[in-house]
């Protein structure tokens, strides 16, 4: 179990959604019941049936920055793609490709995405690299970018594996994010519509959010064998004061704390890593920089039920989900789900493990 090879599948690729589903709870979920095996095929729809009144759904609010820039060097025209993961002061710390003639000092010369009346012709931003790190990582920065710059110039980062037009790129948001800083969208927070939320509301569910700006690790493929030696990037996490008094509250009432997709889920389990001393003040918000890799065997502080999407294979992802429920029964919920033409990845179908 503790080699990514353990967590591999083979996915079809006309089973990696290209387009969102509408209403965005149309989608179908597998439910998987991890005490006993069993699964059975649903809606996103049909969640509130699934839980009862006091569970609580924590979701994640980041909103994605429009941060894949797509520009030129200006030295030599060559085409160059920066994507903008968090910010280090002043700077940006960024995935750019091709990396291999980067050096710093190189210039980058990126065209607007959205032009507006008062722009004059070839305006550009300029992106100049400060520094170059492994695995194609580098520093950046650009006085263009500050303020309304970013929109500007900048476009919303869909996975790779998203090749299809978008009509509505706003599909790649929640219907919840306000938290600008993510280079990715919580995936699993893209099936909820207002309905759904009222019909939550009715039944006696709660809701309570926290934040965590998804990084680099949603785009990154893990290169070692062995599960010990892959390092996770940190990511920034925000818990407010309301939703710890909200997870107090349903523990304390005998409810269930669903996890709205990874981020979520690994958001909590930081909060339970870290603040279960007795000099902790739950009346604070909880801020930190995560780098929890969950993995089998783990034990699980906070988090009673996950929501979550079909995953890349030999991923991050697809371990935390196995340390949820156990590798076997997720590699029969996968070829479940692959037999029965459920949807993949971040546009997908979704799965709930109770």
């Amino acid at each position: 179990m503790d080699r990514f090879a353990t967590y591999d599948h083979a996915l079809p690729a006309d089973l990696i959604a290209q387009v969102p589903i509408e209403p965005r709870d149309a989608a179908r979920m597998l439910v998987v019941d991890r005490a006993t095996g069993t699964l059975t095929d649903g809606m996103v729809a049909d969640l509130p049936g699934w839980l009862r009144a006091g569970d609580l759904l924590i979701v994640n609010n980041t909103r994605v920055l429009p941060s894949r820039l797509r520009g030129h060097k200006r030295e030599t025209g060559a085409a160059v793609e920066v994507l903008l993961l968090h910010r280090e002061g002043p700077a940006w710390r960024a995935l750019a490709r091709p990396v291999r003639k980067l050096r710093p000092g190189t210039v980058i010369e990126v065209p607007p995405t959205v032009m507006s009346r008062g722009d004059v012709e070839r305006a550009v931003a300029t992106v100049r690299v400060d520094a170059v790190h492994g695995e194609g990582m580098v520093t950046v920065s650009s006085v263009d970018l500050e303020g309304e710059g970013l929109a500007r110039f900048g476009s919303l980062p869909l996975p790779p594996y998203i090749r299809a037009e978008q009509r509505e790129p706003g599909r790649y948001q929640t219907t919840f994010a306000t938290v600008d800083g993510s280079a990715a969208a919580p995936t699993a927070g893209l099936h909820f519509t207002p309905a759904l939320r009222g019909r939550l509301a009715s039944a006696g569910i709660g809701w309570a959010e926290l934040t965590l700006h998804v990084g680099l690790d949603t785009f990154r493929t893990p290169t070692v064998e062995r599960l010990g030696d892959h390092l996770m990037h940190r990511e920034y996490v925000h818990v407010p004061a309301t939703t710890r008094a909200a997870v107090a509250r349903a523990k304390a009432a005998g409810g269930k704390v669903v996890a709205v997709g990874t981020t979520s889920a690994r958001s909590l389990e930081t909060l339970g890593a870290c603040v279960a001393g007795p000099d902790d003040d739950a009346d604070d918000a909880f801020v930190a920089w995560t780098d929890i890799f969950i993995r089998p065997g783990y034990r699980w502080t906070t988090v009673d039920a996950l929501l979550t999407n079909f995953h890349v294979p030999r991923s991050t992802l697809m371990v935390m989900v196995s340390a949820f429920a156990s590798p076997e029964t997720v590699q029969a919920a996968y070829r479940h789900a692959i037999e029965r033409r459920y949807r993949f990845l971040s546009f997908g179908d979704a799965m709930l493990i109770i």
